[in-house]
């Protein structure tokens, strides 16, 4: 990754921590790391802090907690962000590992968890919050920490994690369902039609042989069609490396900035001015996101990226007027990349929010 950028924005992280006394620390954060988990490394905090308490088995597939529980945890996140693509999926696969429709229909249309057991419903309680709220209240994360255990907890929140940020891709490139499929999500908006009829997507189909042209990890099953997914997305961009020579690491910092600011995760944003100021951004355009101002008078590229990040994170979707604004001033490798970027960023600030990093 581009590590002028990732040394800065460490940097501007233990700046900002330094500041916090342990009196201002809620009761259930320990005052060596700032958030929920105690700290295990000196010297390293926020998400990578939170990585560590993770058990090492992969989540999906090998979780103790199940297939059914780990598939619920996916399904609570797409229906969270509003992703159709990731729903459909997944929601099938629940189904084959045996998780009751009943239980799935609750997430589906947001029903309440009475009468679940308690996995299920701590994992749904979660998720709504983390996600819907945007916080974790004590009292949820508590109970989650008494049914699922510490490792099992920090699992279940990073695969959501990791799927909070496949469905921040799928949004931005609006994929769609394939014809045949049916529309199993209920969605608070009608998907635009800027999409291409072989990928159902706004990226072009783009065929790549030999390493690199599966679909990876998160769908490694084969359900998603060929053309179609993260897999599709995935092909389209370079990598942080490139766009840090195309764009730069201002532009980069604004897009982590804005992703802060969308999340309303106080640690993020601080480390990420910190970050974007020593990049050398505006401080005038600072405060347009910090301030969620209008956007007259700040330059087009800063504009246009500062839109797409507040229409793909407050509506999970991006008009078509702003896609094509976004693919104007960036070209399609670049918009690719800035929004795996955000995509990442995304997923770090639900770690984050969960864990209440101070």
């Amino acid at each position: 990754m581009f590590l002028a950028f990732a040394l800065i924005v460490g940097m501007a992280s233990v700046a900002a921590a330094q500041t916090a006394t342990d009196a201002t620390l809620p009761r259930d954060v320990h005052p060596d790391s700032r958030n929920r988990l105690p700290a295990i490394k000196p010297g390293v905090e926020g998400v990578a802090a939170i990585r560590l308490h993770a058990s090492g088995v992969d989540i999906r597939w090998q979780s103790p907690l199940g297939r059914q529980i780990t598939e619920l945890a996916i399904l609570t996140c797409a229906r969270e962000h509003d992703q159709p693509y990731e729903w459909s999926l997944h929601e099938m696969e629940a189904l084959a590992v045996g998780l009751d429709p009943a239980v799935i229909d609750i997430v589906r249309h947001r029903k309440a968890t009475t009468g679940l057991a308690a996995s299920p419903a701590i994992i749904i309680e979660t998720g709504r919050e983390v996600f819907g709220k945007e916080a974790l209240s004590a009292g949820t994360y508590a109970r989650a920490l008494q049914v699922l255990g510490k490792a099992n907890l920090v699992d279940v929140l990073i695969l959501m994690a990791n799927y909070a940020a496949t469905a921040t891709r799928l949004n931005a490139f609006n994929q769609q369902m394939p014809p045949t499929w049916k529309q199993l999500l209920p969605l608070p908006f009608t998907p635009p039609n800027d999409i291409h009829a072989d990928t159902r997507s706004r990226l072009p189909y783009l065929k790549v042989e030999g390493p690199g042209s599966s679909p990876g990890p998160l769908y490694s099953r084969g359900l998603a069609p060929e053309g179609t997914g993260p897999g599709q997305i995935r092909r389209h961009g370079s990598g942080m490396t490139l766009l840090q020579g195309s764009v730069g690491t201002r532009l980069m910092a604004l897009a982590v900035l804005v992703t802060a600011r969308e999340h309303h995760q106080p640690y993020h944003w601080r480390t990420s001015e910190a970050a974007a100021r020593k990049e050398g951004l505006d401080a005038a355009v600072i405060d347009v996101v910090r301030g969620d101002r209008p956007l007259t008078g700040v330059a087009e590229k800063e504009a246009t990226l500062i839109q797409f990040g507040r229409e793909l994170f407050r509506n999970h979707t991006v008009s078509p007027a702003t896609y094509a604004r976004s693919l104007k001033a960036f070209g399609e490798r670049d918009l690719v990349d800035l929004v795996d970027l955000m995509a990442v960023q995304a997923g770090d600030a639900a770690l984050l929010t969960a864990f209440d990093q101070h």
